[in-house]
């Protein structure tokens, strides 16, 4: 059997970072991450002009889908929200100075991670299915038989379910 021979690779290998600045690769990607570097600097910077540097931490900033004029701020508390809204006028106009064109801020409060864990259970437990009926069960199977005629065919099969089930 012969088999059509293999076309020679002339390809060479690229620089990675061809690849991030093309426009059909991941150069997009990229941009809008230096954006947000940028953006974060900025707020910082801001918020360091209008004394209040110490929540910065505590804020991540983005644009807003479908609109890039309006600001977008996650903040984790309440508190910071609140302090956030009463100083918007002076913060974008810090920005704008720090070269930040954004004509409005969105302030919202990040959703808080659940506070519980769901954890499977342990061991055998989980595949163990129980044995036998309760005491409940067994008694009410039994008052049933007990009400049923002899020779019933629900009595012989409750009769059969009772002696397949140990206690």
């Amino acid at each position: 059997m012969n088999f059509a021979p293999k076309p020679l690779r002339t390809k060479a290998a690229h620089e990675w970072l061809d690849y991030l600045r093309d426009s059909e690769g991941l150069g997009g990607i990229l941009a809008k991450t230096e954006d947000l570097a940028k953006l974060k600097i900025a707020l910082r910077a801001a918020l360091f002009e209008l004394d209040l540097d110490n929540l910065a931490p505590k804020i991540e900033a983005g644009w807003r889908s479908g609109s890039q004029n309006e600001l977008f701020l996650l903040v984790n508390g309440a508190s910071i929200a609140t302090r956030l809204q009463q100083i918007l006028p002076s913060l974008i106009n810090e920005l704008e100075k720090k070269g930040v064109m954004c004509t409005g801020i969105k302030v919202r409060l990040k959703p808080a991670p659940p506070t519980w864990d769901i954890k499977p259970r342990e061991g055998r437990q989980a595949s163990e299915k129980p044995k036998g009926f309760n005491a409940v069960a067994r008694a009410s199977w039994e008052s049933l038989v007990e009400k049923l005629t002899p020779d019933s065919e629900l009595r012989k099969a409750v009769e059969r379910l009772l002696q397949s089930r140990p206690k």
